[in-house]
This record gives C-alpha cells, structure tokens and sequence, in this order.
C-alpha cells in the first residue's frame, strides 16, 4: 500500500510488492520448465524402456527360430548350441520366471525321466530345448537375476549374435550369398535379429 509521509508518496512498499511478485512468477516459470522435462524425459524413458522389452520378445523368438530350424533342415556345423544360452539371457522376465517356476520343474523333470529310461521316445530334436529348460530351471541366481539384468548378459548376446553371423556368413560363402541363397535369407534376417536387441540395450545403457 502507497503511504504519505509530509504531503509526499511513498513507493517502497510498491516497489516491494513487485520485486517478491517477480521473483515468485520467475520460481512458477522455473517450476514449469522442470516439470515439463521431468514429462519429457519419463516419456523418453518409458519408450526405451518399451523399445527393449519388444526387441527381447522379437530376439528370443528368432533364437527360437534358429533352434528349430538347426534341429530340422538347416544342419549347420556352427555351434548352435550358443543360442541356449542366449535365449537364457534375453528370454522375456514374464516367460522366464513362469518357466522357472513349478512349470518349468515338471518339464524338466519329464524330460530327464525320458531321457534316461526311454531314450528311444527321446528325439534328437528335443535335446536344446531340453537343456534350456534345464539351464532355466537349475542356474543360480546369479546368473539368473544378477547377469541376466547386467549389462554383461547383453554382452553375452552381442558376442554370441556376432560370432553366428560370422560363421554363418562364412558357411554360405560370402556376405551375398548369405542373402541370395534359398536358405540363406531367412537364416541371416534371424541372425541380424539376434543382434539388433543387444545393440539397442547397450545404447540405452549408455544414454
């Protein structure tokens, strides 16, 4: 409020009330920028965070595919054995610890039952997937928590992804051929796929 002191107005209390309501609009501003980057970066991160959990989905299913396309017509003398644990790493949490559970140890348990007492009824093909369920079921926690939420299990991938596509590559006979031949396409796109994950992980760990 204005005051009169002898005939004459007195501006310092105006001039005070404008100085704190300045600087409170200057906090509400600052307040604003902050909670909009704070939207901005959960967004960001959620989508990362949605952008890697699909790719573990798509690179878990392509390992799959591999698997059974090695157990069937691709017949390949590259150690494919390398995609158990790959799935071990990059399976998705939701199907890993269903399969960890109670579920898993009966699966495991009826495949070791066949294996041992009914070899013959056992198939060649049943021999991965059995071990993957064995590695799901058994492994420590350390390499089932610790690892496989670790950037060293997504390195694990990479390694594993890089050196089929190399012996892969080397078997067809070239990059193009890779590509050209009548197995070749569908074996390289699973391969990429295998590497796409572990890539985009590490990135994202990075940022």
């Amino acid at each position: 409020m204005r005051r009169t002191v002898l005939g004459r107005v007195d501006y310092s209390s105006l001039k005070t009330d404008e100085q704190i309501a300045a600087v409170l609009d200057s906090d509400l501003n600052e307040l604003k920028i902050a909670a909009k980057k704070l939207i901005s970066h959960a967004a960001r991160m959620r989508g990362l965070a949605f952008g890697t959990s699909f790719l573990k989905w798509v690179a878990s299913f392509a390992a799959i595919y591999l698997l059974i396309l090695d157990r069937t017509n691709w017949r390949t003398n590259m150690l494919t054995s390398l995609l158990v644990p790959y799935i071990f790493f990059s399976f998705p949490s939701v199907l890993f610890h269903f399969l960890r559970g109670e579920f898993g140890k009966w699966i495991a348990f009826i495949a070791v039952v066949l294996r041992l007492f009914f070899p013959r009824h056992f198939p060649d093909w049943l021999e991965m997937p059995g071990s993957l369920i064995l590695l799901l079921v058994v492994s420590p926690d350390f390499f089932a928590h610790t690892l496989r939420d670790h950037w060293v299990g997504v390195a694990i991938c990479l390694a594993i992804g890089c050196y089929l596509l190399q012996e892969h590559i080397r078997a067809t006979g070239g990059f193009r051929n890779s590509f050209t031949q009548s197995h070749g396409i569908s074996n390289t796109v699973g391969i990429v796929l295998l590497l796409v994950f572990p890539i985009w992980a590490l990135l994202t760990h990075v940022v």
